[in-house]
């Protein structure tokens, strides 16, 4: 299980392009993936899940389950592709 530098997602949401127009959970997403090599939708959600902000914001999109987030990843702008579901 992860736990999140925020530190190191300010810096990379600094450095992401259109970061006004985009959603903080799809870039604390992409962060996992590419800062600590996340692609199992179950680490992804349990490292999300073990993080009192980013469990906040699992919570604001009703997201409860594993089966909810793969959902999620399919329903948006995320390539659900770069997970192992």
């Amino acid at each position: 299980m992860i736990k999140i530098n925020w530190n190191e997602f300010k810096a990379f949401k600094k450095e992401s392009d259109n970061v006004h127009k985009r959603d903080n959970f799809g870039l604390l997403i992409e962060f996992l993936r590419a800062f600590y090599g996340v692609t199992d939708v179950h680490d992804l959600y349990n490292s999300l899940k073990n993080d009192d902000l980013s469990q906040m914001m699992l919570e604001k999109r009703n997201i409860t389950s594993v089966v909810i987030l793969e959902k999620y990843l399919k329903k948006s702008s995320l390539n659900e592709n770069d997970y192992d579901c």
